[in-house]
This record gives structure tokens, C-alpha cells and sequence, in this order.
């Protein structure tokens, strides 16, 4: 299997079009074109992390942070990115970086985090917003079904749980063409008049490719017209944290106990309590510290995230519990996420958590 089948599938979980401008996901190092040996799945790919792919015999690491987040000039191995790339590249050893990607898919990183905790009636705490575009298009009654049904397994008309959502009318067409027109109906160079459905589907942006290419071979029209909107809807299934809630509430200490338990931190930084009952939480993987306000917006009793500064704890203000619980803390479960995903789509290949804690955080 070589590497890029391997990619294929990590997109799929996470398309890349997810990730944040400001992300650098994706294929960051090695050939697509490889024969892959193994994979091994790990939060950060660290030297250590690289040596043991080398140990097992795995040539691509999958992380879930970038170990190449900004630009370098050089590499010299005189620092700890720079050290793993050039081991990475020595060993032939491709490394791939999800972060953002599987931050903003509605499976994802807060997912798994709520799905740790136990949170029900879960759903996005942030959507991403100017993600999706309208397409309208036009065809006899004749061909609409088709038309319809092509862009549908294209990924067109889903809308939260629902999926062959298209709003249909119908209209009053004319056209005259050329004599260098070939029409499917009427005669070149005579006025033809009819009866056209009016097709309107919305999609995510990267598939705008592949909805227009299904569009064109469905439909029977030399020439097929079309119009495609920009909309300013946010996508409620994408995007940042996640809100849920406890079957059962649970005073202030108890809750922060059983985070801490839960997702094995050594220890929690928090705002004064708030005397109120904690049922209603809303969690942010990694730095989350600019949600605070769409926490407190969404009535939560609680945020919980990560890397938090002195004066942002007094932005709780008493209206909610505020906790950092750690970055890697927050991000836990990611890679066991991702290595059950690969073990499900991919079979009898060496799909291998790493052993290595790369917390660069410790507690004494």
C-alpha cells in the first residue's frame, strides 16, 4: 500500500479543507509514492516519536500537531523540530499532520473529548462560518432526477443530519442556437420554448470541483448553465469545541474531580466557583481561551480548555466555571481516535499507537 492510499483515508476523517488558515496540515514531510512498511499514530513527532517508527518498522507518522507549524530557511538540527525532520528524512519517513483538520470535524477532537467525559445532546460550540456555497442550476423534467441524484453522491445537499435536500421549481425556458449549436431539444437557429426545473443544492467548498464536474456529465445540455452563490451560513456541523451536557448534575469540586480523573491530568488550574450546579459544559481542545464568551453565550456551566493566561480566569466573571485541565491533556484521546479509524478502514497493515508521551509539561 503506499503512502498516499494511507492519505487518502486520513482525509476522509479530515479533510483538509477543515483546518484553520493559519494550520499547516497535510503531508508535511516524505513521498506520497511510497510503498508504506507501517504506521505509527502519535500526538507530536519528536525525535524520540521518529525513532520509534525506525524501531518499528513503520515509515509514516501520523500526528495530530504539526511538527512544522511556520516557515524554516534552514535545517541544521540545531533545535527539536529541525532534529526530527532531518531524522524523518534521513530514514525515509514520511510524516502527515491532521490538528485543525480533526479540530473542526463534528467527530472530532471535542467530540472525543465530550465522548471521554460522557456529555450528551453534544453539538459545535463555534461553526465555522462562510464554509458553504449554493449551486442553481436548470433542466428539463426529463433529466432532473438525474441531475439531482449525481449531485447528492457528489456531497451536495446535506444539511446537518439530513442529507438529498435541494429546493425544486419550476419555470418557462427559452433559447435559439447557432448554427455551430448541437441541442439536445429544439433545432438550431429556431426559438425553442419549454418547461426547465430550476435545481438549487448547497455543498462545503471543497467539493465545488467535484459537484460541478457530476453536474456537467449528468446533465443533457450542450451547453449547461449554472450559478453559484457564496453563503454567509455558518456550517452547524464544522467547526470549534463542542457543547453537551451530564445526564446527571454534580456540585463545582465533584465535577472538577471527575474531569481530572477522567482525562488523567495532574492537575487543574480554575476560576472562583460559582456555587452553582455544573450540568451544561462546553469544552475546547488545546488553546481555547478566545471561546470563553461563546462558552458564556451558550449558558454553560462550565469551559473546559487549555493554556490560559492570569487575567483571562477573571473573564468567567461568575457566570460559569472556567478550568484549564492542559493541553495535552485536552487533546488525550486524539491519537487512539485516530488509530481506531485507520484499524477500521485499513486491514491486516501495521497500524501502531506510539508508546512516547510527548507532554512537554510536567507536574511536580
Amino acid at each position: 500500500m503506499k503512502i498516499k492510499n494511507i492519505i487518502d483515508v486520513l482525509e476522509q476523517m479530515a479533510p483538509l479543507a477543515y483546518a484553520e488558515d493559519f494550520d499547516n496540515v497535510g503531508l508535511l514531510v516524505g513521498n506520497p509514492e511510497a510503498e508504506s512498511t507501517g504506521v505509527l499514530v502519535c500526538h507530536d513527532a519528536l525525535e524520540n516519536v521518529i525513532e520509534e517508527a525506525i524501531a518499528k518498522n513503520c515509515n509514516l507518522v501520523v500526528c495530530f500537531h504539526p511538527i512544522l507549524f511556520s516557515g524554516i530557511k534552514k535545517i541544521t538540527g540545531k533545535n527539536y523540530v529541525e532534529r526530527a525532520i532531518l531524522k524523518a528524512i534521513k530514514n525515509d519517513i514520511a510524516i502527515y499532520a491532521v490538528h485543525t483538520a480533526l479540530d473542526n470535524h463534528s467527530q472530532g477532537v471535542n467530540k472525543i473529548f465530550c465522548n471521554a467525559l460522557g456529555l450528551i445532546n453534544t453539538k459545535i460550540l463555534i461553526p465555522k462560518p462562510q464554509f458553504l456555497q449554493k449551486l442553481v442550476t436548470y433542466t428539463v423534467p426529463d433529466n432532473a432526477d438525474k441531475v439531482r441524484n449525481a449531485m447528492f453522491e457528489a456531497g451536495a445537499g446535506t444539511i446537518g443530519n439530513y442529507d438529498s435536500c435541494s429546493f425544486n421549481s419550476e419555470g418557462f425556458f427559452t433559447f435559439k442556437g447557432n448554427e455551430k449549436s448541437n441541442p439536445v431539444i429544439g433545432e438550431k437557429g429556431k426559438l425553442h420554448t419549454g418547461t426547465e426545473i430550476k435545481i438549487e443544492v448547497i455543498f462545503e467548498k471543497h467539493l465545488q470541483s467535484r459537484v460541478l464536474k457530476t453536474l456537467l456529465n449528468s446533465h443533457i445540455y450542450e451547453e449547461v448553465a449554472y450559478e453559484i452563490y457564496d453563503l454567509q451560513n455558518s456550517h452547524q456541523n464544522i467547526g470549534l469545541g463542542m457543547v453537551g451536557e451530564f445526564e446527571t448534575e454534580m456540585d463545582e469540586k465533584e465535577f472538577l474531580q471527575f474531569v481530572k480523573d477522567k482525562m488523567l491530568a495532574d492537575g487543574i488550574r480554575h476560576s472562583a466557583f460559582t456555587g452553582k450546579k455544573i450540568k451544561k459544559i462546553a469544552v475546547l481542545g488545546g488553546s481555547g481561551s478566545f471561546a470563553i464568551r461563546n462558552a458564556i453565550n451558550t449558558g454553560a456551566d462550565a469551559f473546559l480548555t487549555a493554556d490560559l493566561k492570569y487575567h483571562q480566569f477573571y473573564e468567567a466573571e461568575n457566570k460559569l466555571l472556567l478550568a484549564d485541565i492542559g493541553h495535552f491533556e485536552s487533546e488525550r484521546y486524539t491519537k487512539n481516535y485516530i488509530v481506531d479509524y485507520l484499524r477500521k478502514k485499513i486491514l491486516n497493515f501495521a497500524i501502531i499507537l506510539s508508546e512516547e508521551n510527548t507532554n512537554p509539561v510536567k507536574y511536580l
